[in-house]
């Protein structure tokens, strides 16, 4: 039995619902973690592969590998599902109108980036949608205009518990006040920065939006709630890169320490110890050598490594936990 039919039986309104796919495609080129994107001309908003499910697609995972295809004439490699998305009118301009979109979000790792196909494709930097998210070069600048509209939102609880419960919440979130730096609450610095109305999506969805008559929209923003399903898509590959060794997805067959450590950083947003970072991949056993090495890196050359698969079967949680260059806290990670 159908929705509607469910609905008509009962006597209760009907409501019709669809199923999209939406795909954050990444991949990381010339140290830069980029994903995929469509459109972004001068009346719509940058958005993300996605379209309906048809009832061609055998299966949700065919359906998106055919849907970006399609869109971008990029092929995918590595495929895992994200979350479903459906809050009603969240697809919507006027969220008051119509049909209730569910959106299957999915995250795809690619190792070459092509792109083509009918749509406008292009790659973007991430963080030219979260700039708060990178400490590859220090604290990044735009906290110094985010900060003080936290600590506002802050001040402004009605009762002394809730103003200490929105401190520890800023603690927890952005470091402020001694907090620590976790780069893992990628999706819960977002969902903040939107409850307060710092980005431009909250105005339009007409929730908050009160702050951004101050100018201070944050990062380049996506249609619908594209920029939240990206939040949740780098959240899970952050943390998953330490208990799996997904990163190597985005490599070449054969590659060099430095590619792997700029990988792993430009996926962290932090920057690395190299030796510290080169000891870890050692006790690991991820890679092995190739025997081949690649000339012209400015100094001696470089020796070729390859993943090693075996490390798959012999411990359970074969990822790199990284660690900063530095202590985190307020000023760097």
């Amino acid at each position: 039995m159908t929705a509607r039919q469910t609905a008509s039986r009962t006597g209760a309104r009907s409501e019709s619902v669809t199923v999209d796919l939406t795909a954050v495609v990444v991949a990381v080129t010339e140290g830069e973690p980029r994903v995929l994107t469509l459109g972004g001309g001068d009346a719509d908003r940058e958005q993300l592969p996605s379209g309906p499910l048809e009832a061609r697609h055998r299966t949700l995972e065919q359906g998106l590998r055919s849907r970006v295809e399609a869109q971008t004439r990029q092929s995918l490699g590595y495929v895992e599902q994200l979350y479903t998305f459906g809050d009603r009118g969240r697809h919507l301009a006027n969220p008051v109108q119509a049909a209730r979109v569910l959106s299957i979000g999915y995250v795809a790792l690619v190792r070459q980036a092509r792109t083509g196909g009918a749509g406008t494709a292009a790659w973007r930097d991430w963080y030219r949608y979260f700039p708060w998210e990178d400490w590859r070069r220090g604290r990044p600048p735009v906290l110094e205009a985010i900060e003080p509209e936290l600590r506002a939102w802050a001040r402004e609880a009605a009762t002394p518990g809730e103003r200490q419960l929105r401190s520890e919440r800023l603690a927890v979130t952005f470091a402020t006040d001694g907090g620590t730096w976790n780069e893992d609450r990628v999706l819960e610095r977002y969902e903040l920065v939107y409850e307060l109305g710092l980005v431009a999506e909250s105005a339009a969805d007409g929730g908050g939006g009160q702050r951004l008559g101050s100018g201070r929209a944050m990062g380049t923003a996506l249609a619908g709630d594209h920029r939240r399903i990206l939040a949740t898509a780098i959240a899970r590959l952050r943390g998953k890169i330490k208990y799996r060794p997904v990163v190597f997805e985005l490599l070449p067959p054969a590659f060099t320490l430095l590619q792997l450590q700029q990988t792993v950083e430009a996926l962290a947003g932090l920057r690395l110890h190299k030796p510290n970072f080169r000891r870890l991949v050692e006790q690991q056993g991820l890679v092995e050598d190739t025997g081949a090495v690649i000339l012209g890196t400015g100094g001696r050359p470089a020796r070729l490594v390859r993943f090693r698969r075996e490390a798959l079967l012999e411990r359970p949680a074969p990822g790199l936990r990284v660690r900063a260059t530095r202590a985190a806290g307020r000023k760097s990670p």
